[in-house]
């Protein structure tokens, strides 16, 4: 039986999704993969059904008929997954943006017994392959730097769409309320879990290879608005923690 599983929050993702990088995913047989259809007008929801007829039983679709955003969308997936017994669980982008080697890399670090948070982490270092354009590097700089602030740990890539888990009371616990951002959940996820478990849990591993692939739903203005929901997100995490 399968005891990891991934999910795979999807919206309007037709032009971006590719078909041959999930089927290489799913091809070990190690994980079991969940595609959320976050409401999508475009045509994803064919290609997510034709993705998993072909990949078999190791793959599932849950569709959301109105759309409610990436952090919903994956909060649902894994709280599904999570049912299903499985001991670990996390999420990556619709398109692929972290190859597969890099995937079952963060996935095994999970191993080692100390780590129960893994967070896939884009940093540009030699002999790495890190691709992002200018631009988006330096407002992620800007926005990672906001976000370390809010979260008061020296966590430098929250957005990175790949992170792993370990399915840990904790894990529920964090994932048992709705996030009040729609796309800086990621901040929220690891400021719940950090209060829970403590920073020592959580460990940011530097991807070895990360495509940047054109035509996302995230835009400038998108990542300008989301610095101001730093601060509702900072003021929910005081509240948070076990009564």
């Amino acid at each position: 039986m399968l005891k990891t599983s991934i999910v795979i929050p999807c919206f309007n993702e037709a032009l971006r999704i590719s078909p041959e990088k999930f089927i290489g995913l799913a091809a070990e047989s190690k994980v079991h993969l969940v595609f959320v259809d976050d409401g999508s007008t475009d045509g994803t929801g064919d290609i997510l059904k034709n993705i998993i007829r072909d990949i078999g039983q190791s793959a599932v679709l849950i569709e959301i008929g109105k759309n409610s955003g990436k952090g919903e969308a994956v909060r649902k997936g894994l709280l599904h997954v999570i049912e299903l017994g499985m001991e670990k669980v996390g999420y990556i982008d619709a398109d692929m943006a972290t190859p597969v080697s890099d995937v079952y890399h963060l996935i095994d670090c999970l191993d080692d017994g100390q780590t129960d948070v893994a967070l896939g982490s884009r940093v540009a270092l030699l002999g790495h392959k890190i691709e992002r354009s200018p631009w988006r590097h330096y407002l992620g700089r800007v926005f990672a730097t906001a976000a370390s602030l809010t979260l008061d740990l020296p966590v430098y890539d929250t957005q990175c769409g790949a992170k792993f888990f370990r399915v840990t009371d904790n894990l529920k616990t964090a994932l048992g309320t709705p996030f009040v951002s729609r796309w800086a959940f990621d901040v929220e996820l690891i400021g719940r879990l950090n209060i829970l478990a403590g920073a020592s849990r959580i460990r940011e591993i530097p991807l070895r290879e990360w495509h940047h692939q054109g035509g996302s739903t995230f835009s400038g203005m998108t990542m300008i608005t989301t610095v101001f929901e730093l601060i509702k997100i900072r003021h929910c995490l005081q509240k948070f923690g076990p009564r």
